[in-house]
């Protein structure tokens, strides 16, 4: 499926996105990412200072490219999907805390196999 497929909705979009990580290293990655994006943008607000509102993207994406390119070998779904994908490190962040991950990326390869 190509990367600039628009989906509907993000319940359409999100398995799409969790086959797009089925690597490990990818995922783990993206956790580092956005633990660091989470608290920057907490950091930035106790301190005020700004600069860790602009280093959000950086830690993110930096973290998250690194995996696509390096590890998982495709594009980051980002490209073609940008607020689905944004959204969906968050929930795909919390499916790795609350341990749902594994059924959710079975039942995505189900539906994008």
């Amino acid at each position: 499926m190509a990367l600039q497929t628009r989906f509907s909705t993000f319940k359409e979009f999100y398995p799409f996105y969790l086959t797009q990580h089925a690597d490990a290293t990818c995922r783990a990655l993206h956790f580092v990412g956005t633990t660091l994006v989470m608290i920057c943008f907490v950091i930035g607000l106790i301190s005020g200072n700004w600069l860790f509102f602009a280093l959000m993207p950086v830690a993110g994406y930096g973290f998250a490219w690194f995996g696509h390119f390096g590890f998982e070998k495709n594009k980051p779904a980002a490209f073609g999907n940008p607020f689905y994908s944004l959204a969906s490190d968050f929930v795909m962040y919390w499916h790795i805390l609350s341990g749902q991950l594994p059924q959710k990326l079975e039942a995505a390869k189900k539906q994008f196999p």
